[in-house]
């Protein structure tokens, strides 16, 4: 097997996750075993991208007890910050069982960016990571660290956004 390589998908504009989910699928196409992680996702059901990717036998793992305050400002940050420390230890775990082809860490660079880990935890799970796996990490705010650590680096660019005018998030689009 080919020696994996460190993806990082981030920036201000659309498509991180959905990129994402697409490698997943085409990993999956031929046969590679996918594990999804997902941070900080809001706590209502299955995306549309959820529900396409366990069709196409992908693993997904929602933290379920993580949001952030962007979708409630009751979120206990203490608690929060907990609940993605036992996340980061199961990831760890199941980027060392070697069973996995390709593993996302979905939203994990909007953990870092907003402080709920560190940059260590980052390191952490690249040294973890079995020579040919790929990994990805999506999300806003990758810090410089990442960056350079990745062999793929994707910006997503923000031009024009329609929740900038008033257009809230659509069933089948945005989720």
């Amino acid at each position: 097997m080919q020696k994996g390589l460190i993806h990082v998908y981030t920036g201000e504009g659309k498509g991180k996750t959905t990129a994402a989910f697409g490698l997943a699928k085409r990993a999956a196409g031929h046969g590679r075993k996918v594990l999804i992680l997902q941070f900080l996702k809001s706590r209502t059901k299955d995306s549309g991208e959820i529900v396409t990717a366990k069709k196409a036998g992908i693993e997904v793992v929602r933290f379920k007890d993580q949001t952030t305050p962007l979708f409630d400002p009751d979120v206990n940050l203490k608690e929060l910050k907990a609940s993605i420390k036992k996340a980061l230890a199961f990831s760890v775990k199941e980027i060392k069982s070697d069973v996995y082809d390709v593993v996302i860490l979905d939203e994990f660079n909007t953990v870092l960016s907003c402080g709920y880990a560190t940059i260590r935890s980052a390191m952490k799970i690249i040294a973890a990571k079995p020579e040919r796996l790929e990994l990805v990490f999506t999300g806003r705010g990758a810090p410089e660290e990442l960056i350079e650590a990745a062999d793929y680096v994707t910006e997503m660019r923000m031009i024009k956004h329609p929740f900038n005018k008033g257009i809230k998030a659509r069933k089948g689009i945005e989720f």
